[in-house]
């Protein structure tokens, strides 16, 4: 059985000086260091796994434009998967402050379960379309590891903040509520999952662009 890998990827830093919670909007492309983090995930990712034979991403812009050096490197094809898409929000297309929310008695209705969230798309729900996602990429990964006699496979899979971070918690079997400044997947990091004793359930974490300074105020993900 070939070991397989599938590292899932937060796009790169977004051209958003507005503040706003984009979400699914499109339009919303990469900053200039966004640019510079697609490339950084384009330069170290091959370095890291030289056995990528797949890639996949969001239909949103952000996703797209980051995965594009990468398919360039390794020449390969993009997949676009509605199911890692950015998760629903009920706030997307404004600014989210406290004083906003204070003076809004509809947005404190709306913040009423953080566990669900009641704000948008459960977190349980992104953990299983992302899962979905994963398992159909690993199945084309087995089967390019037979057809090509491969010992080790890796897909990319370029997603969003919030579903990215919901896979890893339902993961690791940890509650999918959290706070959100606790997160551990900052903009073009690296989360790997690969088989242990179970499915893809041995995670890693690399924040590849780490040392650079975001320049955006950007509150999408």
């Amino acid at each position: 059985m070939p070991r397989l890998r599938i590292h899932l990827v937060r796009h790169g830093e977004v051209f958003n000086p507005e503040g706003i919670l984009y979400g699914r909007i499109p339009g919303y492309g990469l900053s200039e260091l966004g640019f510079e983090m697609a490339q950084r995930v384009a330069d170290a990712l091959p370095e890291k796994d030289p056995h990528v034979q797949a890639l996949v991403a969001s239909p949103l812009q952000r996703a797209q434009e980051t995965i594009a050096p990468l398919a360039e490197r390794l020449r390969l094809p993009v997949v676009t998967d509605e199911r890692v898409i950015e998760a629903e929000n009920d706030f997307e297309g404004t600014r989210v402050t406290k004083d906003s929310l204070v003076r809004d008695p509809r947005s404190l209705y709306r913040v009423r379960n953080p566990l669900r969230p009641s704000w948008g798309e459960r977190y349980l729900d992104q953990a299983l379309r992302m899962r979905a996602a994963m398992m159909s990429l690993r199945a084309r990964l087995t089967a390019i590891a037979a057809r090509d006699g491969l010992d080790e496979a890796s897909g990319v899979i370029v997603s969003h903040q919030l579903p990215i971070w919901s896979t890893r918690l339902w993961t690791e079997g940890r509650p999918l509520a959290h706070d959100p400044r606790r997160r551990e997947c900052a903009l073009a990091s690296v989360t790997s999952f690969s088989d242990g004793s179970g499915t893809l359930d041995v995670v890693e974490y690399e924040n590849i662009a780490g040392d650079l300074q975001l320049t955006q105020p950007g509150t999408g993900a």
